[in-house]
């Protein structure tokens, strides 16, 4: 598929450039790409190589700490190593640095102890938002109803850290933190920087750390968020076939599943259809007002008369009429902004009218999170997104300080948390086909019949939505009832709020078979 075609998706996929307030009415999404892309394309053509290359040089030797924590009144001893891959060609040529930070605790059977290799989306973010986020032993606190970019990048001890029943390993692709490809040339940019590349590059990197930490024989497992889980199916493919290290398991956190999905003509009722589910959970967000009932009435009635109302079409009145209606009630807003639409509301618009009476703008990776309307006399407008362009600095600088404070090992290098370089530079391949993961999540499950999968989303996101994956996963087989979905208050992000973090967790202890104590299900108490 064209990258044209795509990215108007990836404006809202985490690397795009921060949207910023204008006077004109926003285009449609081809629209939006092409507003921007005007503007900035040969200013990303010049930054490409920068963004994938540095040269001041190669990533320092890894760096091993010893650290200890408190999880439910225990103490965990754990190691550090904060370090990098190099990959290298079937010639034997250097090709690419990948700064990775493992976590390791100390155990007389590492060989027994699962290991879960995490990696963000974009393409072109770093780990750091699953990293201190919500995994990792540290995390940095970004709750509440705003995000503060000037807020403060003091770490504490993360009580639902994944380090608890798992090692973990946080993986920062090529143009992401600080890995870079050795010598970059066009032919190396275009095999990194594209949807099958970039999968060999992961799988390559999985397989070299499992050797060099002696690890092949631990379980193996991993977590994906955004366009990380749009990795995953894709990644076990090749370790099962291709490099013979199978997962036991993985999580795909807020995850793409299928482009074509979203790339249809405004005529096409799946997107909205998708979508409807969020606009009803961001509302209630609102209101105060959470209602899980309302939220499972929405999720039929986008499944069902939505759909059939929308493709009675605009010539249809009393259909429109009944969207009118339906959705003015579901979501909260007013019904003659609603009846503007038709029915039929985008979400940046969406984000906009639902907080527009209060002079601000929600983010449409969580609606429930807003930042103060630039033109708030306008009737349209971009403005940095609350979330996404609200985490960016304080999290750059409290990965940084991390490094340098906690791990010991900061690179003379800059750190990119998002690179807009790479996401425009991705090759999404070519012909008629459009990506998608669906394919290779059948084929893994069908293979290994001991695989376990979690889908996990924000009820408030707005970018990836629930119900599109709810939808999707409909149409797979059964497969035994080994995928597992789960939808938590909150947005893209859900893990800042602490309610839904903790339920996060306990849904993942499930999946590695960890019982509430931290013992394997099934253990006999003592």
């Amino acid at each position: 598929m064209p990258r044209t075609t795509l990215a108007a998706i990836l404006l809202a996929l985490l690397a795009a450039a921060p949207l910023r307030a204008q006077e004109d009415p926003p285009p449609d999404r081809a629209g939006i790409e092409a507003a921007e892309g005007a503007a900035t394309d040969a200013a990303a053509a010049a930054e490409e190589p920068a963004a994938v290359a540095d040269p001041a040089g190669r990533l320092p030797a890894p760096v091993t700490t010893r650290h200890e924590i408190a999880i439910d009144d225990e103490i965990l001893g754990f190691e550090a190593v904060a370090g990098a891959i190099t990959l290298v060609s079937p010639t034997g040529r250097e090709e690419a640095d990948i700064g990775y930070v493992a976590y390791l605790a100390e155990t007389d059977d590492p060989g027994s102890r699962p290991v879960t290799f995490a990696v963000n989306g974009g393409p072109g973010a770093a780990s750091a938002y699953l990293h201190l986020g919500v995994l990792g032993p540290w995390r940095l606190p970004m709750d509440g109803a705003t995000i503060s970019p000037s807020q403060s990048i003091a770490l504490e001890e993360n009580a639902e850290t994944w380090l608890a029943f798992t090692d973990l390993v946080f993986v920062d692709p090529v143009g992401t933190g600080f890995s870079r490809l050795v010598e970059p040339d066009d032919r190396l940019r275009g095999r990194y920087l594209s949807v099958n590349g970039d999968i060999e590059a992961m799988a390559d990197f999985v397989v070299r750390w499992l050797r060099q930490a002696g690890r092949l024989a631990s379980p193996k497992y991993f977590i994906g968020e955004s366009y990380g889980g749009f990795r995953g199916p894709r990644l076990a493919e090749a370790l099962q076939t291709e490099h013979g290290a199978a997962l036991s398991g993985m999580t795909l956190l807020s995850p793409v599943l299928d482009f074509g999905w979203w790339q249809q003509p405004d005529h096409n009722p799946l997107p909205l259809a998708s979508l409807l589910p969020s606009f009803a959970a961001s509302g209630m967000e609102r209101a105060g007002d959470y209602d899980e009932t309302l939220l499972a009435e929405a999720e039929a009635y986008a499944g069902g008369a939505f759909v059939v109302d929308h493709l009675r079409g605009l010539a249809d009145p009393d259909a429109v009429a009944r969207m009118t209606e339906r959705v003015a009630g579901l979501t909260g807003l007013d019904a003659a902004t609603v009846a503007d639409h038709a029915g039929r509301l985008d979400m940046q618009s969406f984000a906009r009218e639902l907080w527009r009476g209060e002079g601000r703008i929600g983010s449409v990776y969580d609606a429930g999170i807003t930042s103060l309307d630039p033109a708030p006399e306008r009737p349209h407008g971009r403005a940095p997104d609350p979330v996404l362009e609200g985490m960016t600095a304080p999290l750059t600088t409290a990965m940084l300080e991390h490094y340098r404070e906690t791990l010991g090992w900061l690179p003379e290098r800059r750190y990119m948390l998002l690179n807009r370089g790479v996401n425009r530079a991705w090759d999404w391949g070519g012909g008629r086909g459009q990506p998608e993961s669906v394919g290779a999540l059948r084929r893994v499950l069908a293979l290994d019949e001991d695989l376990r999968v979690l889908v996990v989303h924000g009820t408030a996101d707005l970018v990836t939505p629930y119900f599109a994956s709810t939808l999707i996963l409909r149409q797979l087989p059964d497969f035994g009832g080994r995928v597992a979905e789960a939808a938590y208050r909150g947005g893209h992000m859900f893990y800042t709020r602490e309610d839904s973090r903790r339920a996060f967790r306990d849904d993942a202890r499930s999946l590695y078979g960890v019982a509430e104590d931290g013992a394997p299900d099934g253990a006999a108490d003592d």
